[in-house]
């Protein structure tokens, strides 16, 4: 890899103003640290993927088919190809960038149920991710009204890469309450 973390965090709050987008990359983080992990591939590459991938957001907010293009270009001298792919699909919606592997589906999904979880952690009174539960996760996942924007069938991606929704969800929720304080839940 050819950027360090504390690069990267310049880079992304360079690029980034809004604190929730910046937590939002922080989570997308943990988790696919937490999925390379457990898969045994490298964590820091994953989790360097999952800081990154919307470092484009706020470049491209009026123009969706370019978000995730403009982010491969700008990390192109910072990341593998196999991280500047799973990018791109992230947004495959709009992209047109197929998702292929496992990396690509985990980082659309991980990048994705991170919103879900952080939905059902400010439905709780306390609003912190101590208070969630997976089943908290799972029973919301069905409740097309609840957090709108979050896209379902993306999550359910998950399995493409050999996942349960189940074991995928705590897997994820673990990740972010590890890092809880960072992201102000």
């Amino acid at each position: 890899m050819l950027i360090n973390r504390e690069e990267a965090l310049e880079l992304l709050e360079k690029n980034l103003g809004n604190i929730n987008l910046i937590r939002h990359c922080l989570a997308s983080e943990a988790v696919l640290r937490a999925l390379a992990e457990d898969r045994g591939e490298d964590p820091d590459l994953w989790g360097m993927t999952g800081l990154l991938h919307d470092i484009d957001y706020e470049l491209t907010s009026d123009d969706p088919e370019t978000h995730g293009m403009v982010a491969a270009e700008m990390l192109a001298d910072y990341l593998p190809f196999e991280s500047i792919h799973a990018i791109q699909s992230h947004n495959a919606e709009n992209t047109g960038i197929e998702r292929s592997s496992d990396f690509d589906y985990l980082l659309a999904a991980g990048e994705s149920i991170t919103g879900l979880v952080v939905a059902v952690a400010l439905v709780y009174p306390d609003k912190k991710l101590a208070s969630v539960k997976p089943k908290s996760i799972l029973k919301r996942m069905n409740m097309s009204a609840f957090a709108r924007s979050v896209p379902r069938e993306t999550i359910r991606e998950c399995s493409k890469a050999g996942y349960d929704l189940d074991v995928f969800a705590a897997l994820a929720l673990t990740a972010m309450k590890a890092i809880a304080e960072d992201i102000g839940l």
